[in-house]
């Protein structure tokens, strides 16, 4: 498996990288925080994103997209990361866009994909509840057959991006007790429609999120997602494609915020000398360094095993994303450390860097609870 990027990777690592450094500042991160704005991101920017082609890397070119795979996504997720871009690759293309590739019907792909690639659509989707801790297939979500038609009663939290979702995505039990891994379905959902309720939450780092709360929420058999009853094991490895991803987006934000610091302990000078200078420093960045490293590889390996499909992508992804959770934190707190006081102050950037490796250390498991995983996998 490939841990370097071909040439055509490159280049659009290098228009990812290009875009994000000249079209979305840290400056104008405050400003969307500070001004509560509504969206939480911008529009104008997701649309420029999508003709790009971002919106549509996971696409089959037949529907608009693409047609690319997990290695680019990763590339430009990086490049994201690096300016803590908040527009929503992760809940629309990640995870929504991927669920209907995976396992919608020919009508729901040929309705849904080719808006979802121009910017237009959308995609949000639920499957976190209360009392889920990380799991996909703990539902209490229930969906009960009420003659031709599907009731809907639950409520899902944490839907990130779902404050703004033009379709909802939510997991449903519609057999077998709360925590089996069979019995559960997904289903697309309009938000506006009747019995749904969608209540934005603020995430730590200011991103947007959900709650959306399904009373007698009715939907035909055409909104089914998927095999009815087998829909955990499709949601599993859209949360994996997911988890990867955002492993790809936390390795672009510890790598600028290292570079952040390696500049201040450059120029910041202490009895007459560079701070840098100090050994101790040296030491604390080089083991920060070596974690990006580490983690450039884990989501690299990740990356290439879900496009090749390989028997072992489950476990290469339980491993970038318990890596990324914990180099990102890693290297958010040195950076604090490092920068002294003006690192603790919230008109300092270095803030937000560690405000977003906090919450996407919580985002598709934390690294005990992938750690975990792994082990179950093996018997451990």
């Amino acid at each position: 498996m490939a841990l370097v990027l071909n040439e055509d990777q490159q280049l659009l690592q290098r228009t990812a990288h290009d875009f994000a450094r000249t079209r979305s500042s840290l400056k104008r991160i405050r400003a969307l925080r500070d001004g509560g704005d509504a969206l939480g991101f911008s529009r104008d920017l997701w649309r420029d994103m999508a003709a790009l082609g971002w919106a549509g890397i996971p696409i089959p070119e037949a529907y608009g997209g693409a047609g690319l795979g997990q290695v680019e996504l990763a590339v430009v997720m990086e490049e994201l990361g690096r300016g803590l871009v908040p527009e929503p690759m992760l809940s629309t293309v990640c995870l929504g866009a991927n669920a209907i590739v995976h396992g919608g019907t020919e009508e729901q792909k040929r309705e849904i994909l080719p808006a979802v690639a121009s910017g237009d659509t959308l995609l949000a989707v639920g499957w976190a509840e209360a009392k889920s801790r990380f799991d996909p297939h703990r539902v209490a979500v229930r969906a009960r057959r009420a003659r031709d038609r599907w009731r809907l009663e639950g409520e899902k939290r944490l839907v990130l991006d779902g404050h703004v979702a033009d379709r909802l995505i939510v997991s449903a039990r519609t057999a077998g007790a709360e925590s089996d891994r069979e019995g559960i379905t997904l289903f697309l959902v309009d938000p506006r429609a009747p019995g749904v309720s969608v209540t934005r939450q603020s995430l730590l780092d200011g991103r947007g999120a959900a709650i959306v709360r399904l009373e007698d929420a009715s939907v035909d058999d055409r909104s089914v997602l998927g095999e009815a009853g087998r829909g955990g094991h499709l949601l599993e490895r859209v949360i994996d494609c997911a988890a990867a991803a955002l492993a790809a987006e936390m390795l672009g934000s510890m790598s600028a915020v290292f570079e952040m610091t390696l500049e201040y302990l450059k120029t910041r000078k202490q009895f007459g000398v560079p701070i840098g200078s100090f050994q101790a420093l040296k030491h604390r960045a080089a083991v920060v360094y070596t974690e990006i490293q580490l983690t450039r590889s884990a989501v690299l390996g990740a990356s290439g095993a879900l496009d090749a499909g390989a028997e072992d992508a489950a476990d290469l992804v339980a491993i970038a994303k318990a890596r990324a959770s914990d180099a990102f934190l890693l290297a958010a707190n040195e950076a604090v450390q490092m920068h002294g006081g003006i690192g603790m102050t919230d008109e300092h950037d270095v803030g937000f860097f560690l405000k977003r490796a906090r919450a996407a250390e919580m985002t598709f498991g934390d690294a005990a609870w992938h750690r975990a995983r792994f082990a179950d996998r093996h018997g451990y």
